[in-house]
């Protein structure tokens, strides 16, 4: 049976394909496991301090509770929900599933250090950032930068290409295609280099984020060295000093709006380049086997960036409500973050199908130069801005208002139309050549890409 075609979301169903590797950051397995990495490690780094009842553990015996994480099992995620079912706690069954393993590898006298001193936050702030942080390193991070350097590709591909520019819809200055490529790609890089600033941050402190049960069996021990030390070393994250119960979340917030601006951009992008299609600037590759339209045999729809708009949609909406719930908790905590961050899987979803559409659409397109320059062509009012501007530079007088007069509201200029305003200037032969060698081809300015 297929089960994709009994999923609830598409994320699941028919888009499974494209979110498979997700699955081993986000899934309810992905999780049970990365909360007994995070526990497993723990122990371990008890057992380094070392605490005076686990100085006899073995430490030929690490590699061997490492095991336990490294080759988790769908068998063991299943006995963990087996427990949890009892327990009704998530955490608290992640503890007795390892005490059962501690007692098949006959180390039940240190079974009762599992655990030691922690909330269930201590593991939860620490497992969600280290998938979030996989997700986005292995899996998010490549398909952007991907995506920025076919912009880039194609920036420098077209960047001589001129193109009919529109503010307001209404035809402009021209510019280049190139350049107006290059745009996102500047945008999507400025963005990229500020999320890498942007720190994996954990809670680990215990009831209260005070170490009060470390520090209250054992007084003698730097508690505040040891956190830090474990966060840091062993699981590669940034310490959280002065926290309640929870996470403050203030950095997965800053990553989840970093990544809807990310987002925002290449929706834009998405819109300019649909807009693009609609007026034939771009034609697109035909597959013989596809069809557009179940009634029109015509149409090649632009299907990839507007499967990429609506799921960038959908990934920014969980995003911006991710980013200002979880920071938001009354006092030591509430439940309510607990339910909202099992769901940092789905906007990182959408993401992918829309980059993987994206990237898609871009390698399906194919400029349109005869329209280009036929629109160009029929619009040599644009120039007019060029005109008056070496007008100014000559002195002369009112040169706005004489092509104000001239080419407001008429889109019908044409080139000869122009030559013969030109001819009737009051200015030297030198300049009117001057400003009858500017077409609407040639006046694209500085393309510094």
């Amino acid at each position: 049976m297929d089960s994709s075609l009994h999923a609830i979301s598409p994320i699941d169903g028919r888009y499974r394909k494209a979110t498979e590797p997700l699955a081993s950051c986000f899934s309810e397995f992905a999780i049970i496991r990365e909360r007994v990495h995070v526990e497993v490690e723990y122990f371990i780094a008890l057992c380094t301090i070392p605490l005076p009842q686990l100085t006899d553990f073995p430490s030929v015996e690490f590699e061997t509770l490492r095991n336990i994480y490294r080759v988790f099992r769908d068998e063991d995620a299943i006995r963990v929900k087996e427990i949890e079912k009892i327990t009704n706690h998530d955490v608290k069954a992640i503890e007795y599933f390892l005490k059962e393993k501690f007692v098949l590898l006959n180390l039940t006298a240190f079974k009762e250090f599992i655990h030691f001193g922690l909330t269930s936050q201590d593991i939860n702030n620490t497992a969600f950032p280290l998938v979030t942080k996989a997700a986005y390193i292995n899996i998010l991070k490549p398909l952007l930068e991907e995506i920025h350097l076919l912009l880039v590709a194609k920036s420098r591909e077209w960047k001589n290409i001129p193109m009919l520019a529109h503010t307001h819809g209404q035809p402009a200055s021209p510019t280049t295609m190139g350049k107006e490529i290059y745009v996102f790609a500047e945008r999507l890089e400025q963005q990229m280099k500020l999320l890498e600033t942007i720190p994996f941050s954990a809670k680990f402190g215990g009831a209260t984020g005070n170490l009060n049960a470390h520090h209250v069996t054992y007084p003698s021990i730097d508690w505040i060295k040891f956190a830090n030390d474990f966060v840091i070393d062993s699981l590669g994250l940034e310490r959280l000093k002065t926290t309640t119960q929870i996470e403050h979340y203030d950095n997965l917030a800053a990553l989840f709006d970093n990544l809807a601006r990310i987002n925002t951009i290449l929706l834009d992008f998405d819109r300019d380049v649909w807009t693009y299609i609609s007026m034939n600037y771009f034609k697109q590759k035909v597959k013989k086997e596809e069809v557009g339209s179940s009634a029109m045999p015509h149409k090649v729809n632009p299907i990839d960036f507007e499967n990429s708009e609506g799921n960038l949609g959908l990934a920014n909406a969980m995003f911006q409500h991710l980013a200002s719930k979880l920071p938001v908790s009354r006092l030591q905590r509430d439940l309510t973050d607990s339910t909202v961050i099992r769901n940092i899987g789905v906007p990182f979803a959408h993401s992918v199908i829309a980059y993987k559409s994206l990237l898609k659409g871009i390698g399906k397109l194919l400029l349109n130069e005869e329209k280009m320059n036929s629109d160009l062509e029929e619009n040599w009012a644009v120039i007019s801005e060029a005109i008056q501007s070496i007008l100014r530079r000559e002195n002369y007088p009112d040169p706005f208002e004489a092509l104000k007069g001239l080419t407001r509201g008429n889109s019908r200029i044409t080139k000869e139309m122009l030559h013969q305003f030109i001819d009737k200037l009051n200015v030297g032969e030198d300049i009117k050549n001057e400003l009858k060698r500017i077409t609407p081809q040639n006046y694209i300015g500085i393309i510094n890409i």
